[in-house]
């Protein structure tokens, strides 16, 4: 996974990078600009002039390379000058500027007329910015969110501080896309920036995962590689019982959709023996949707024989709090916990103390906050979520965009897969049934929320990509399959 640093160590990085190496700063610049390009010509935008906001800082400089490459390609491009004067540019923004070709339209700011469409790509200011932005930058951000077209923020939207929060979208450069370099600045994945940040995309410029190490920081960014490694083998003679034994309590009148859900999942996720807990009036709707699970009703004496249990979906909060207690005294193991069975504990916080170490809580940001109350934003609610890790000795998993698992030790691990389609009744569901059975194969805790949460992302992507603004929970559960596809492939 890749260390998310501080804005103000970017620079220190590059230079650690470049010293490491034996790569000039100008030639890691191009090497961003080339990943910048690379994605550009990935989208296949055509047809419309492109315009670049440009600063004097080294973003700037990533905006006149990204000018240069992309006349070399045949595009129409404007560069915008959005300083005073060439002596204003860093070194490498200079080198840049005086390769730029002939074909390159150059215009000031302040002469600039603005079209009527066109792509927008803003390179004016970079992570180094700091406070609020001055005077004289208030204008340009302001005519840059008025443009219409499609809006590319380069490294990071101007105006938008590495570590804050886009309180006042006026002093802020909206983009459509936002492509980052190295790693993800941290304010790229606060929901309360999502329409600032637009689509975010990593771009890697080839810094070795070891020179991260030397930074401290408790953040982290799950990525495509970090999968395979946590993924446990299995061989030709294994049998349903090696894959696992789960148990998943939930379901209540009219909610059993939420049950059928998690079994499915869970049995797409490869659990071997999937077992459901309902009440008995239930019974047949689990026994004619999910003819691979089994049914058992309210007796549950010999939980031992489980090797994982995720309780919750559709469960219901009335009357729950004595059978939840009984449940956390009675498995020793971790457990999934997931919609109501959250409702209750946030009803009853006494319950906390007993759930199993490493238990692995998965609520959405309402159950996160009836737990521990309402918060100011994303920082806060990290804050919070790490808190009631260490606390409890427990993994959260707070569900979202970019969701967030906050581990007993400290770590706090962003997660790189999903999609805006996912959001849709019963998403939550899936997960409970594809992290409950990465813990019944015997995944870590750790490894099964990883695992759990960066699959269930994936499958949505592929539903996403298939069904759009129409994709429903089933089709997250049908694309799971797929996502182990790229494990093996990877």
């Amino acid at each position: 996974m890749i260390r998310i640093l501080k804005g103000d160590a970017v620079s220190k990085l590059d230079q650690m990078h470049c010293k490491r190496i034996g790569q000039s700063s100008y030639e890691l610049m191009e090497t961003a600009v080339q990943g910048f390009i690379h994605w550009f010509e990935e989208q296949k935008f055509t047809g419309q002039e492109i315009f670049i906001y440009v600063g004097g800082g080294n973003n700037g400089g990533d905006g006149l390379g990204i000018a240069r490459h992309l006349q070399q390609r045949n595009y129409q491009v404007t560069v915008v000058l959005c300083f005073n004067d060439e002596a204003d540019l860093s070194a490498d923004s200079k080198i840049n500027f005086d390769r730029l070709p002939e074909g390159v339209s150059k215009i000031s700011f302040e002469d600039f007329d603005f079209p009527s469409k066109g792509i927008f790509i803003d390179a004016f200011l970079g992570v180094g910015l700091k406070g609020k932005l001055r005077d004289s930058a208030l204008p340009i951000v302001d005519s840059w969110n008025k443009q219409q077209g499609v809006k590319i923020a380069v490294d990071i939207p101007s105006g938008l501080l590495s570590e804050g929060i886009a309180e006042e979208k006026t002093s802020v450069a909206c983009a459509d896309y936002t492509v980052t370099f190295a790693f993800p600045k941290l304010s790229l994945l606060f929901p309360e920036n999502a329409k600032v940040v637009g689509e975010l995309v990593l771009v890697d410029i080839g810094i070795a995962d070891s020179l991260y190490q030397e930074f401290e920081s408790d953040l982290f960014y799950i990525q495509k590689k970090d999968i395979p490694e946590r993924h446990r083998r299995f061989h030709r003679f294994s049998h349903k019982g090696d894959f696992g034994r789960i148990l998943l309590i939930g379901g209540s009148l009219g909610k059993m959709g939420a049950v059928v859900l998690s079994a499915k999942s869970a049995l797409r996720t490869g659990a071997g023996l999937v077992t459901c807990q309902i009440e008995e009036s239930e019974r047949f709707i689990i026994q004619a949707s999910v003819p691979e699970a089994m049914v058992i009703g309210e007796d549950l004496k010999d939980l031992d024989a489980f090797d994982a249990i995720g309780v919750g979906p559709g469960w219901g909060v009335d009357n729950r709090e004595k059978k939840l207690e009984f449940l956390l005294k009675s498995f020793s193991k971790p457990m999934v916990l997931d919609a109501d069975a959250l409702n209750v504990l946030s009803q009853n916080p006494e319950l906390l103390s007993l759930l199993p170490k490493n238990s692995i809580l998965t609520p959405h940001l309402g159950e996160f906050e009836r737990l521990v109350g309402s918060c100011v934003n994303h920082l806060d609610r990290m804050g919070k979520a790490s808190e009631l890790s260490k606390k409890y000795q427990i993994i959260l998993v707070l569900k979202g965009a970019n969701t967030l698992i906050s581990l007993p030790d400290g770590r706090q691990l962003f997660n790189s897969t999903g999609t805006h389609f996912m959001a849709t009744g019963g998403a939550g569901d899936v997960l409970t049934g594809i992290i409950t059975a990465f813990l019944g194969m015997g995944y870590s805790p750790e490894n099964a929320a990883i695992c759990g949460v960066f699959h269930h992302g994936l499958a949505g992507e592929y539903a996403g990509k298939i069904r759009f603004q129409g994709t429903i929970a089933s089709d997250i559960i049908e694309q799971i399959p797929r996502t182990f596809e790229f494990v093996e492939n990877s």
